[in-house]
C-alpha cells in the first residue's frame, strides 16, 4: 500500500502528460480535387498549384492518407469520392479540399468536372457533382468531417447555360448551406453568394492563408480559419471574406495534435486575463446570443463581462426591432383587410391607430438598435487598442497569438470600407480615405434612393456596410457631362460624323446651311413714291381743314355699321355729332375745297 502510494505522483503526472494531447489525434485521412483544364471554358490557372500546395501541407502535418487528383471527369470525381469514404470508415478526421469551378442552381451547390458543358441548366443534375455527394464521402469519420471549397470563382457556365424554366435561379457565387451530419463544417473561400479571387500570384489569397494558419500544431480549427479571414480581407482589401458554416463542440478540435512532451521542466504561470480574452474573441467569432451567455457564465465581473454584456444588448436590439418590423407589416396588412372589407368606422380607426402605433414602435426599436450597434462598436475598438498597446506578458501564449476577428473594425476602417463598397456600386467617386464627409453622406443618401432602403446617412454603420455589399452590382446609374454617354462603366466621348454636330440634347443632328436673305430692290421707282400720295388722299378724301375733317369722317364711317350708323361721326361746317339713331352716312365724294362736307346722312 506503501508502494502504491509513492507511485501516485508519477501515475498522476503521467495521465496529466495523456490528458495534455488534445482530442481529434487519431487517424486523419484528406483528398485534394484541383480542377483546371476545363474543356468547354477557359482553363484556370490557380487550382492545379493551389491543390499540389493544400496536398503538400496536410502531409507534412502528418496526415495518414493525402490523395491528390486533378482536371478529373464527371465520372473520376464519383468513382474518387467513392474511394475516398471507404478511407473515412475509420478515420477520426476526414478533409475533403477542392479548387476549380462551382456552381449554384435554385439554392442547390455542384463542383464542375472539367468535361461539363452545361449547355442548359437542367445539365448540372447529371454533368455536375453535388455538394451533397461530396458530404457523404466525409459522413463516416468519427469526430471531425471538413469540406473547404475554394470554388467561388466568376462562373463562366452561367452566364452562357440556357434556362429551360424562367423562374430557375442560377446564383452567383455559391448558396449558404446548412450541415446536418454532427461536427460536420463546410468552409467557403468568399461568403455565400459572391465571388473569390484567384490572385495575382501562382496561388489563391484563401490557398496562401489555409497553408500558413489550417495544420498549426494544437490551433482549434475554427481559430484557424478566423485567422484565414482576417489573411484574406486584408490582402483582397476587404473584397474577400472567407465563411465557414457549421458547429463544432465546445473542446478544441485542432486538426494537428500538439506533440507530447516527456515532461513539463517549469509550470507555465496561469495568465487568467490571457484565457479570458481567448474565450471573449471565440464567443466574438461566433456572434450569437447562447455563446455569450455561456461567456457570461463562465466570466460573470470584469472589462471582458461588461464587453459581452453590450454584445447581448446589441443582438437584443437587432431581434426586437426584427420583431418590430414584422409587427408592423401584420398591423398595416390588418387596416388594409378592413378597408378592403368596408369594416365599422371603429375597427378601421383602431387598426390604423394600431398601425401607427406599431410604425413608431418601429422607428424607436431601429434607434435603439444604432445605438447599440455604435456603443459595442465604441467598447470592441477600445479593447483592440487596449490589447495593441497591452506589454508582451499579458498576451497569449507564443504560437497562439490572437487575430482580432472583431465584426466592428475601428470608426475610420468601416468609413474606409463603406466608401470603397459605395464606389464599387458607383455611388461615391471620391477616394476611400475614411473620412465620412458631406460627399459620402451624399452616397450614402443615393445608393438608399436607387436601392430602396433607409439607411441613416450621417454615419457609416456595418448595417451600411453589409447592405451595400449585398449589391453584386452597379446601383447608382453613371451620369456623363454634355459631349459623353454611358459605355457600360464609364464615359466615352460623343464623336459626330461628317456634316453633323452635337446638340444640346447630346445628339448628332444634321447641320443647318443658313438660307441667303431675300434682296430687296435698291431703288423706290419713281411713279410708285408719286401715286402713293394721291391713294392716300383719296382714300382720306381731302388735304386738310374741313376737307381732312370730312375725310377723317369718311373713314370714320366707312369702318362703322352702315345699317345702324351706330358709332359713326357726322361733321359739317357747323361742327361734328353723333349720326342719328336709325340714320347712317354715305360718301358723296369730295372732301376738298369745293365740297366741304363729303357725307351725307341718310335716314330710313
Amino acid at each position: 500500500m506503501r508502494n502504491l502510494l509513492r507511485l501516485c505522483p508519477i501515475l498522476l503526472a503521467f495521465a496529466l502528460l495523456l490528458g495534455a494531447e488534445p482530442a481529434f489525434a487519431g487517424k486523419r485521412v484528406a483528398l485534394v480535387i484541383a480542377n483546371s483544364a476545363y474543356q468547354h471554358a477557359p482553363s484556370l490557372t490557380n487550382p492545379v498549384n493551389d491543390g499540389v500546395v493544400m496536398a503538400k501541407t496536410l502531409k507534412e502535418a502528418g496526415f495518414d492518407l493525402v490523395d491528390s487528383r486533378h482536371d478529373l471527369s464527371a465520372l473520376d470525381v464519383r468513382r474518387v469520392l467513392r474511394d475516398f469514404a471507404d478511407a473515412s470508415r475509420d478515420a477520426d478526421i476526414a478533409v475533403v479540399y477542392y479548387a476549380g469551378h462551382g456552381i449554384e442552381v435554385e439554392g442547390l451547390n455542384y463542383l464542375i468536372p472539367v468535361d461539363a458543358r452545361l449547355e442548359r441548366d437542367t445539365d448540372v443534375y447529371d454533368e455536375a457533382v453535388s455538394l451533397e455527394r461530396v458530404l457523404v464521402s466525409v459522413e463516416p469519420a468519427k469526430q471531425l468531417r471538413l469540406v473547404i471549397l475554394d470554388a467561388c470563382r466568376d462562373n463562366p457556365f452561367s452566364k452562357a447555360m440556357k434556362r429551360t424554366v424562367a423562374s430557375r435561379g442560377v446564383g452567383r457565387g455559391l448558396a449558404q448551406v446548412e450541415p446536418t451530419s454532427p461536427n460536420t463544417l463546410i468552409a467557403y473561400s468568399a461568403k455565400a453568394g459572391f465571388t473569390a479571387q484567384d490572385g495575382d500570384g501562382a496561388n489563391s489569397p484563401f490557398t496562401v492563408a489555409l497553408s500558413k494558419h489550417l495544420t498549426t500544431p494544437g490551433l482549434d480549427v475554427r481559430r484557424a480559419f478566423g485567422f484565414v479571414r482576417d489573411d484574406v480581407l486584408k490582402s483582397t482589401g476587404n473584397k474577400q471574406e472567407p465563411f465557414v458554416y457549421g458547429s463544432l463542440g465546445g473542446e478544441d478540435v485542432p486538426l494537428v495534435p500538439v506533440k507530447a512532451v516527456a515532461a513539463a521542466p517549469v509550470a507555465p504561470v496561469p495568465n487568467p486575463q490571457a484565457d479570458i480574452r481567448r474565450d471573449y474573441e471565440l464567443a466574438l467569432q461566433l456572434g450569437n446570443r447562447a455563446a455569450w451567455e455561456a461567456f457570461l457564465a463562465q466570466h460573470p465581473a470584469g472589462f471582458y463581462a461588461s464587453l459581452a454584456k453590450l454584445q447581448l444588448e446589441k443582438i437584443g436590439a437587432e431581434q426586437a426591432h426584427a420583431a418590430a418590423i414584422e409587427k408592423a407589416k401584420q398591423a398595416e396588412a390588418e387596416r388594409d383587410r378592413l378597408a378592403a372589407l368596408g369594416a365599422q368606422k371603429d375597427a378601421q380607426a383602431k387598426a390604423a391607430a394600431d398601425a401607427k402605433s406599431a410604425e413608431q414602435a418601429q422607428l424607436a426599436a431601429k434607434k435603439a438598435k444604432e445605438q447599440a450597434q455604435q456603443q459595442a462598436a465604441a467598447a470592441e475598438q477600445q479593447r483592440v487598442n487596449l490589447a495593441a498597446t497591452a506589454p508582451a506578458s499579458t498576451a497569449s501564449p507564443a504560437g497562439t497569438n490572437v487575430a482580432s476577428l472583431t465584426p466592428a473594425t475601428a470608426p475610420a476602417d468601416l468609413n474606409r470600407s463603406v466608401q470603397t463598397e459605395l464606389g464599387r456600386v458607383g455611388c461615391f467617386s471620391g477616394a476611400a480615405d475614411g473620412n465620412w464627409t458631406t460627399t459620402s453622406q451624399r452616397s450614402l443618401s443615393q445608393f438608399n434612393r436607387y436601392a430602396g432602403t433607409k439607411l441613416d446617412v450621417k454615419v457609416a454603420s456595418t448595417d451600411a456596410l453589409d447592405a451595400v455589399k449585398s449589391k453584386p452590382s452597379r446601383v447608382c446609374p453613371l451620369v456623363c457631362e454634355h459631349g459623353f454617354k454611358v459605355d457600360g462603366d464609364k464615359c466615352t466621348k460623343i464623336v459626330c460624323g461628317d456634316g453633323h454636330a452635337l446638340n444640346d440634347d447630346n445628339e448628332c443632328e444634321k447641320k443647318r446651311v443658313a438660307k441667303p436673305a431675300p434682296s430687296k430692290p435698291a431703288t423706290t421707282s419713281r411713279r410708285d413714291g408719286e401715286d402713293r400720295p394721291a391713294q392716300q388722299r383719296r382714300q382720306t378724301g381731302g388735304y386738310g381743314g374741313l376737307g381732312g375733317i370730312g375725310g377723317a369722317a369718311a373713314g370714320i364711317a366707312g369702318g362703322a355699321d352702315r345699317s345702324s350708323g351706330r358709332g359713326q361721326i357726322y361733321c359739317d361746317t357747323r361742327g361734328c355729332r353723333q349720326v342719328t339713331r336709325g340714320c347712317h352716312l354715305e360718301y358723296r365724294g369730295g372732301g376738298g375745297p369745293g365740297n366741304v362736307v363729303a357725307n351725307a346722312e341718310v335716314c330710313n
